[in-house]
């Protein structure tokens, strides 16, 4: 048996490539939108991607299920649990085999048994996986998807939260704590292969360890430690992070069928003029992707800065609409890269990519300050100053400025502000902060300063 995994570090996603090396045939599980890394990868290893299965109806990125089927012809093998509001929707012409608890299929001599494991979403599934061309009669181990993680199970509020079904959240932690016992009932030597890593938005406290085994997480997963029903649903749903906007399109796009990538498809070259055009648009959005050192001097007005790192696709996600064009700044050797992380989460509407340079040849810039602890603490304590926070809820929870209001960033391309004061922004640790600074500043807010370092230099400074 030949196993591979892939991670994208920007949303802490892993596809898993599996392939029987007696046959030649292989699997792709959970795949990404984009999918030729993992086809190239089974080529070199004398491999044919036949089929590929996920492990639920995504919510965080666009699934590659179609476009292999689509591109590849491979077959699909889909969940066929939970109610109607759960089935997918586009498998009309194409090779798929519905799913149910117990189902099982094979990709040359391996095995997989399906679990039906409730929580996260209606329809999750596992995988079981027997390497029966390796001599095994029993299973090494199983894929659990968005199930359970390395010291965490998923969050099952996001389909009440991001996607607006009401009451689901308590129902779904109902769920989660009966697919838990049934997870306690593997044995403990199999190894569990997630769909997330830390960072990952799909749960509140994944490791970032890439796999574990069940009876590690029995002893070590908080989830695993609690028997009584009502005290794991109370805890599942406590200090759950704010669930991104994007994910309610996430889920509507994987349900019904994302559009397929075509490959001859490019986005052209912006020249400064044409970008200076597409500022004036109303439904267009340009984002900056340089570093904010470099660029809280020389924004271009009207523009949002969202530095290209690895929290890139997550805050574009929160502060981007998807009935927007979108204009990119950056550098010229990442445009693939950055194109591909904003398909990622279903932003086709990518209409023109301009070089860095040509901030260089606007003739107007606009900017937003940086302070120190101590500048920002005594400018806070003015009467024509407005301080936002703008961490978390959970982080707003454990401390905060005592003259602060808090706006969480993902919100505040529309969050009601005073026009008339000084807006004082921090986070954590400055990065945050600054994207919501050229925010405000895209809005016309002339006077905005943010402190270096966050709300962790002012504790240090505290000590």
């Amino acid at each position: 048996m030949l196993f591979r995994s892939f991670f994208d570090e920007k949303l802490a996603q892993y596809t898993y490539l599996v392939g029987c090396q007696r046959t030649g045939e292989a699997l792709v599980i959970d795949p990404a939108r984009q999918v030729d890394e993992v086809v190239e990868a089974a080529k070199k290893e004398g491999l044919h991607i036949t089929a590929a299965t996920e492990t639920h109806i995504h919510a965080d990125f666009v699934s590659g299920s179609r476009q292999l089927a689509e591109q590849y012809g491979v077959k699909l093998y889909l969940s066929d649990e939970g109610d109607e509001n759960w089935k997918y929707g586009y498998t009309d012409g194409l090779n798929v085999e519905l799913l149910k608890d117990g189902s099982k299929f094979s990709i040359g001599n391996i095995d997989f048994e399906v679990m039906h494991t409730p929580g996260h979403t209606p329809e999750s599934i596992s995988f079981v996986l027997t390497d029966r061309g390796g001599g095994a009669s029993k299973p090494m181990g199983i894929f659990t998807g968005d199930f359970v993680f390395v010291g965490d199970v998923g969050r099952p509020d996001l389909l009440e939260k991001a996607a607006g079904a009401a009451g689901t959240a308590d129902s779904g932690a109902r769920d989660m704590y009966r697919s838990v016992q049934r997870f306690k009932e593997l044995p403990d030597y199999l190894m569990v292969w997630p769909a997330h890593g830390a960072g990952s938005a799909c749960g509140k406290s994944l490791g970032a360890v890439p796999s574990s085994t069940v009876g590690y997480e029995k002893q070590f997963n908080w989830a695993m430690q609690i028997n009584d029903e009502q005290a794991f649903v109370d805890e599942l749903l406590k200090d759950q992070p704010e669930a991104p906007i994007y994910f309610a399109e996430m889920k509507k796009v994987n349900k019904i069928g994302p559009a397929v990538l075509q490959q001859d498809k490019r986005v052209p070259d912006f020249s400064a003029q044409e970008v200076k055009e597409a500022l004036s648009q109303e439904k267009t959005l340009v984002i900056d992707t340089r570093p904010a050192t470099i660029a809280e001097k020389t924004l271009l007005p009207g523009s949002i800065n969202v530095p290209y790192n690895k929290s890139f696709t997550n805050w574009v996600g929160w502060l981007a609409n998807y009935d927007e064009d979108l204009v990119i700044i950056g550098e010229p050797y990442e445009k693939e890269e950055i194109l591909e992380s904003l398909q990622s989460i279903h932003f086709d509407r990518i209409v023109g990519y301009a070089s860095v340079d040509v901030a260089a040849e606007w003739e107007e810039h606009d900017s937003y300050e940086t302070l120190t602890v101590n500048e920002f603490t005594e400018q806070a304590k003015k009467q024509d100053t407005y301080v936002l926070d703008v961490r978390n809820d959970v982080e707003w929870g454990d401390g905060h400025l005592e003259e602060a209001h808090h706006h969480f960033l993902g919100k505040i391309r529309d969050t009601e502000l005073p026009k008339d004061k000084t807006l004082l922004v921090y986070c954590q640790g400055g990065a945050r902060s600054a994207i919501a600074s050229s925010v405000l500043k895209s809005r016309g807010f002339e006077d905005v300063k943010h402190m270096a370092g966050g709300y962790g230099a002012y504790l240090r400074e505290q000590n």
